[in-house]
C-alpha cells in the first residue's frame, strides 16, 4: 500500500480519475493491525480497479480532523477529489466488510459521469 505522509500528496492522490481508497491507521491501533495480513490479497485483487494509499493518522491530523477521522482504521473513497463512500465502524472490521465496501466503492464510482 502507497504510504502518504502529508496533506499535500493525499490531495494529489485522491484527485485521480479512478477510484482511489484512503486507509487510515496508526502504529498503536490494535484493529489496524489486525487487517494488516490480508490487505497485500485485497490489493492484489483489486489492482487495477482501486489504488490504495495509506495514512498515519498521527501525521495529518490536521486533514482528519476536516475529514472527521475518528475511528481508525478508517476507510474512505475518493474519484476526482470527492468522496464517494466511507467505511467506519467501532467494530474491528473483517476481510469480507472490506471487501463488500470495495465492491460498493467500485459501483458508485462507475454510477457517477466522467
Amino acid at each position: 500500500m502507497e504510504k502518504i505522509h502529508n496533506e499535500q500528496d493525499f490531495r494529489a492522490a485522491v484527485e485521480e480519475s479512478g477510484v482511489t481508497i484512503a486507509v487510515f491507521k496508526t502504529t498503536w491501533c490494535k484493529d489496524c493491525h489486525y487487517i494488516e495480513p490480508f490487505m497485500p490479497d485485497l490489493e492484489k485483487t483489486y489492482a487495477g480497479r482501486i489504488r490504495f494509499i495509506e495514512l498515519d493518522r498521527d501525521e495529518v491530523p490536521d486533514l482528519c480532523e476536516e475529514l472527521n477521522i475518528l475511528g481508525i482504521p478508517s476507510f474512505i473513497a475518493f474519484r476526482n477529489g470527492k468522496e464517494l463512500v466511507r467505511f467506519v465502524s467501532k467494530l474491528r472490521k473483517t476481510r469480507e466488510e472490506i471487501e463488500q465496501f470495495l465492491d460498493r466503492a467500485i459501483e458508485v464510482g462507475n454510477a457517477l459521469p466522467e
